[in-house]
Parts: C-alpha cells; sequence; structure tokens
C-alpha cells in the first residue's frame, strides 16, 4: 500500500485466527496504528507477530485530539491504520470521526473487510435477513430512548441491537414492554469464543432467562420485525371518519388526517365520506 491513506481494518471479534494476512500486512506497513485499547492491540499485533508498532490511542474520550493528530501524519504522507477492540472499525466504535476529517481534508480512505459482530448475528439468528436495521446502542434513559423504542414497535425489517451485559435486563424489558412479549428475539455473545451463546425465544422469555443468569460479555440482540399491517377495511375507514367527524373536523381535513393514518388513498376515503354525509 502506497502513499498516504487512512486504513480501516477489521480486527477478530473473538478468535484471533479471524485475522486476514491482508489485515496482517496493513497493520504491519502502517506508520501508526489508531486503536482504542493499546494492550488488546498489543496482544493482537504481538499474535500476528508485529513488532514495535506505532500505537495512538482512540476512544470517546480522545478521538477529538487524535483526529488532529491522525490528520497530521496523513498530510505529511503517512498511512494510518485504524482498529477498535474487535469487529470493523467506525460501527458503534471510534473511527467515524476520523474517517470524516480524512474524506472532508481530501485523503484517501480505504478498508480492509474483515468481521462485524452484528453480522455475524444476524446469520446465525434465522431471523430474516433480507432487510435489516442496525440501531447500534439504544439511548441510556429520557425521551432518546422513549422515542427510539416507540418506532421500533413497528419497525419491519430484522433490528440489530448492541448492548452492554450490566445494561441488558433492562433493554430487554423495554423491549418487550414496547414491541411485546411475544416478539421473537435472539441474544448472541461471545461468537467465535470458546464460551459462544446463541439464545433463541420470545421477547417474554428473554426476560425470565436474562434475569436467571450472570450476563457476561457484549450482547448483539437480534429481534423480529413487526408484521406488515393488514390494510385498512371500508369499515374502518368509515370508523375512522366518524369520529374525526365527530371530534369537530370539515370533511377536507378528516380525509387528509385518516388517509394518512390508515395508509389509505384520500380518493377512497373521500368516497367514504360522501357515504356519511349528505
Amino acid at each position: 500500500m502506497t502513499g498516504a491513506a487512512l486504513v480501516l481494518v477489521a480486527t477478530p471479534i473473538g478468535n484471533l485466527s479471524e485475522l486476514s494476512p491482508r489485515a496482517v500486512e496493513a497493520l504491519a506497513a502502517a506508520d501508526l496504528i489508531a486503536c482504542e485499547d493499546t494492550r488488546r492491540t498489543g496482544r493482537l499485533l504481538e499474535h500476528a507477530g508485529i513488532a514495535k508498532p506505532k500505537l495512538l490511542v482512540v476512544n470517546d474520550h480522545t478521538e477529538s485530539a487524535a483526529t488532529r493528530r491522525v490528520l497530521a501524519e496523513l498530510d505529511a504522507g503517512r498511512t494510518v491504520a485504524v482498529v477498535t477492540d474487535a469487529g470493523m472499525p467506525g460501527i458503534s466504535d471510534p473511527g467515524e470521526r476520523l474517517v470524516r476529517a480524512a474524506v472532508s481534508a481530501g485523503h484517501r480512505v480505504s478498508v480492509v473487510a474483515g468481521p462485524s459482530a452484528a453480522i455475524a448475528a444476524l446469520v446465525v439468528s434465522g431471523l430474516s435477513t433480507g432487510r435489516f436495521v442496525f440501531e447500534g446502542f439504544l439511548p441510556r434513559k429520557g425521551s432518546g430512548r422513549t422515542g427510539r423504542l416507540a418506532s421500533l414497535a413497528t419497525e419491519q425489517r430484522t433490528i440489530l441491537l448492541y448492548e452492554a451485559p450490566h445494561r441488558v435486563v433492562a433493554t430487554i424489558a423495554d423491549l418487550a414492554a414496547a414491541l411485546g412479549d411475544q416478539r421473537r428475539v435472539v441474544m448472541v455473545r461471545e461468537l467465535t469464543k470458546l464460551h459462544e451463546e446463541v439464545w433463541r425465544g420470545s421477547l417474554g422469555d428473554a426476560r425470565a432467562h436474562v434475569s436467571e443468569v450472570t450476563p457476561r460479555g457484549e450482547y448483539v440482540l437480534v429481534v423480529e420485525g413487526a408484521p406488515e399491517p393488514s390494510p385498512a377495511t371500508a369499515e374502518d375507514v368509515e370508523a375512522a371518519l366518524r369520529a374525526h367527524l365527530a371530534a369537530g373536523a370539515d370533511r377536507k381535513t378528516a380525509v387528509a388526517d385518516v388517509a394518512r393514518e390508515l395508509g389509505v388513498a384520500k380518493r377512497v376515503v373521500y368516497d367514504a365520506s360522501l357515504r356519511l354525509t349528505p
């Protein structure tokens, strides 16, 4: 690899054998390696046979200052590799800001593909993989958390979430309350490691399961998407119209509101309104 570049290097999510030859080559060739934890990255580099690398800590607390250092290295024509503790940099981990800054400054950005905990969990889950949405970590509290949970209740794609072990009990309880006890979920942790666990069941069963164990290791929660809503019937349209008209709405406003709420064409709702009002 020649010339200045920011190189995102995926690292194993557990089993060190997943480190690819191309990843080893990229890390060995880098002038600087940006990492979350020098001890964990140091062990990985030792396993790969890479001696005396230059490491720069990039985490939630240092990413702003580290970005300036990385840009200076790139400006000087050097190559900077970016790794996180596990998986793909920039996915619910440091790296996104580095990429944005490098792109804005006109530097080349490339990626060495590899393991991703979210995708690994999705494909072993047994749930639909055709369409999915990655939500990362939910907001911890307040209206942000409440609003996100409410939006997930109607999300029809398979949902991927990350959660820390000490918060997974509360998150499963909140998901069950917002999405219903019967929604299917797959709880995945320690993938590719000795104590790999893939638990499948309903959110109601998951709530009982996590209350009986001591959660260890970061979780990927794969949640079944909401069922496609049944199309509104003529009776549904008329009932909604009656409710809006009884509340004082004029016909035009009632038609627009009901069409939006039920996902029905305005013409259909308008025709129904003519049957209800002379």
